[in-house]
């Protein structure tokens, strides 16, 4: 059984969905660009039934409850301060937290930065922010890759993303994503304000400061034929981590991982969470 939540904060009220017992233990899970809270629709329906509580927020410019219309407001320190935000609304002091592309780095930043408020991190697709921030600077592999991040900041992004029927949204799916469940994200994107909101992700200043290493028990999985995040970064998030660390590489799969192979996904987390 699937809840749906608005969820008050100082910042705004996000809408989310959610499953399991109201005590159970609680997960939050951060989508990425272009998606939105239902991308963990699958990880959280069986979280719930583990006797987990997960909840999966429409994030900052994702709910229209929280829907600034300056870039500055999309931040780093803004998207972090919204996770803990939530979790203070949902009065939990300590969770498990999930997240997937620009999920995957804000949780990353949580954990570099509020370790205490953390149980675990699972990072999807998403290394941590000084194994790429150090592949951009040297790998021009990667740096092909995240050539696009600075093409979005463009003016004149959001017209073409949404011409003919959206075909350049579409097509960043690799239809690896269920065609429902594509168009769901488009009708959202297509109201006005919410794709220029989730393009401010981009468009943001970024940290002031360079994140440190995260000590809390971390999964990290990455899919060999993501087209945005290759190896190098990958392979090197390891050197960031203290904390107890586990890899998992899933081959011959894109960077759509939890709607591409749900259940494996789901069966690598609640093997971490089980752990700690």
């Amino acid at each position: 059984m699937m809840d749906y939540l608005s969820i008050p904060t100082a910042n705004g009220t996000f809408d989310a969905i959610a499953a399991g017992p109201a005590g159970g233990r609680p997960v939050l899970l951060l989508h990425g660009f272009p998606e939105a809270a239902i991308s963990w629709e699958y990880q959280v329906a069986v979280l719930g039934d583990r006797g987990f509580r997960a909840v999966a927020p429409d994030q900052r410019g994702y709910s229209p409850g929280v829907r600034p219309e300056q870039a500055a407001e999309y931040g780093m320190d803004e998207l972090v301060g919204d996770v803990l935000a939530i979790a203070d609304a949902l009065e939990w002091s300590r969770f498990d937290l999930v997240g997937h592309d620009w999920g995957g780095a804000v949780a990353w930043w949580t954990a570099s930065e509020h370790p205490e408020r953390l149980r675990t991190l699972t990072a999807v697709s998403t290394p941590h922010p000084g194994a790429l921030g150090q592949a951009l600077r040297t790998d021009e592999d990667q740096q092909l890759r995240s050539q696009y991040m600075r093409d979005w900041r463009s003016g004149s992004t959001e017209r073409q993303m949404l011409a003919n029927n959206a075909e350049a949204l579409r097509r960043m799916f690799e239809w690896k994503v269920p065609q429902s469940r594509v168009d769901e994200y488009i009708r959202r994107l297509s109201e006005p304000g919410a794709l220029t909101a989730a393009l401010n992700w981009y468009r943001a200043n970024r940290p002031r400061a360079a994140i440190d290493k995260v000590s809390v028990p971390t999964l990290y999985v990455w899919s060999t034929e993501d087209v945005a995040l290759g190896s190098t970064a990958a392979l090197d998030t390891e050197n960031w981590v203290t904390g107890p660390y586990t890899f998992q590489m899933l081959e011959d799969v894109t960077h759509w991982i939890p709607e591409e192979v749900p259940e494996v996904l789901t069966a690598m987390m609640l093997e971490h969470l089980n752990a700690f």
